[in-house]
């Protein structure tokens, strides 16, 4: 509980409505969307402007509070659990769309926005934002911009920190900051837009942001591919690149996944494959569009493919892609717990990573599906299991430690999109060793001395001690 005097002076701030810190508010605001990841705060407040975040961090700087930025809790890496108590500062209120530009393709809105409203009022004006996480119709732009999400278009158009021009930001000790602009080139200095997206709001709350826009492509075109073996999917993934093709969309789904998803929304999916792949093509000219099409069916059917099917019309072609984005919910209804995890290896290793999965699962003796956006390397194991039962749970531990040090092994990382957060920190160290983390804590240091942002994230107490495993060709 905050001191009285504490209070009072956030209540000036924001007005007494504003400011919650009974229990029912503590509770909603002490979890997000991480499973087994939970601790209350001390408060939560509701600031509508950059002024009041800036007045609110003054305070809780002199007074060393955490503080701890929120949108809408989508986030699987515990971004948003007050580990240390403190203030949580939700910024649903600051959701104005207050520009788009159609003159310089930009966008300029509160980080509060929601991601789905702002993409209907882009593509209304006939443009694009193509940053698309799969939580898009509850997250909030600024908690997509604090942990760089990414989404199933991130293999032709990037993720979100391609797309962010200039940002609008509050440090620890209140200072108000603007970085870039509607700005395509900018050298002065460090960058400093690009520092604070992704920094899981360690470093900064981030209250507006620009955006660039591209052109809504005209042309778009759906398809499946069945696979009898992972290995001919996989294949397929780097020949389609490799013949100098990106797709809008190239995503994976093996074969635990599509059966959960087949009971559930009953489209059709073929059970009796150990793999598809949906694939997307978009562009601006419906000839190249239809050529891509011709050569990506040739290419998947010569590496392996058992029936390759086109979706029959845009309806059918929304509910090839709706049940990849439902995989995570779908996948939810088997056990009472679902860990949904992430990581990302070169796209040549696609069909070795998924093999280590598999073996890995049986290994520990655990249910693990895995989907994910094949085209960029970044798959999403993903647990059902029970936090309950204590035994299991230390086993699913166990098979996803394994499971990063794989992906490590192969030349990836330990996330492709979800962020470091409480999940991933202890596994940090193995990906950019003990140097790189004395640095971004030096970087951290120099933004917050107080260490008040969002602390006990990113950097872990205590980091894993990593066992190399010998998993075959690996």
């Amino acid at each position: 509980m905050l001191d009285p005097s504490i209070r009072s002076k956030l209540f000036g701030i924001v007005g007494e409505s504003w400011f919650k810190d009974d229990m029912e508010a503590l509770v909603s605001y002490s979890y997000d969307a991480t499973p087994m990841q939970q601790a209350l705060p001390d408060g939560v407040i509701f600031p509508s402007t950059t002024e009041q975040v800036s007045d609110i961090l003054k305070v809780a700087n002199e007074h060393r509070i955490p503080i701890i930025g929120r949108g809408a809790g989508s986030n699987l890496c515990g971004g948003t659990v007050p580990l240390e108590g403190g203030l949580v500062v939700v910024m649903n209120r600051m959701n104005k769309l207050i520009e788009i530009d159609t003159d310089n393709l930009t966008a300029t809105f509160q980080t509060g926005l929601n991601t789905k409203q702002f993409h209907l009022a882009v593509e209304n004006l006939g443009l694009f934002y193509p940053p698309d996480p799969s939580s898009m119709v509850i997250s909030t732009l600024g908690g997509n911009i604090m942990e760089c999400a990414g989404g199933l278009r991130g293999l032709k158009y990037g993720t979100t920190k391609d797309y962010v021009l200039g940002l609008e930001a509050v440090l620890p000790n209140g200072d108000i900051i603007r970085t870039g602009g509607k700005l395509y080139k900018d050298v002065a200095g460090y960058d400093l837009t690009k520092l604070l997206v992704g920094s899981e709001g360690t470093l900064a709350i981030v209250t507006e942001a620009t955006v660039k826009l591209i052109p809504a492509p005209k042309y778009k075109k759906t398809m499946v591919a069945h696979y009898k073996d992972l290995g001919a999917a996989a294949r397929s993934v780097s020949a389609i690149v490799g013949n100098r093709i990106i797709p809008a969309t190239l995503e994976f789904l093996d074969n635990a996944t599509i059966r959960v998803v087949e009971g559930f929304n009953k489209i059709g999916l073929p059970i009796d494959m150990e793999a598809i792949l949906l694939i997307e093509q978009d562009g601006m000219d419906e000839a190249v569009v239809e050529k891509d099409i011709v050569e990506i069916v040739r290419i998947c059917k010569e590496q392996g493919a058992v029936e390759v099917r086109m979706a029959a019309d845009a309806a059918e072609a929304e509910k090839l892609m709706l049940a990849r984005r439902s995989a995570l919910s779908t996948c939810a209804r088997i056990r009472p717990t679902t860990i949904l995890e992430d990581a990302t290896v070169p796209r040549s290793k696609i069909a070795e990573m998924v093999v280590a999965i598999n073996e890995i699962a049986k290994k520990y003796k655990v249910q693990i599906c895995t989907f994910g956006h094949a085209g960029d390397g970044n798959l999403h194991p993903t647990c059902t299991t029970d936090a309950r039962d204590a035994d299991e749970i230390h086993r699913v531990e166990m098979a996803f430690e394994e499971i990063f040090e794989a992906a490590i092994s192969l030349g990836g990382t330990i996330t492709g999109e979800h962020g470091v957060g409480v999940m991933k920190a202890p596994y940090l160290e193995w990906k950019i060793g003990a140097a790189g983390i004395e640095l971004m804590k030096g970087l951290k240091k120099a933004f917050d001395p107080n260490n008040i942002m969002n602390p006990g994230k990113i950097f872990a107490k205590q980091t894993r001690k990593r066992v190399v495993i010998d998993h075959g060709s690996r």
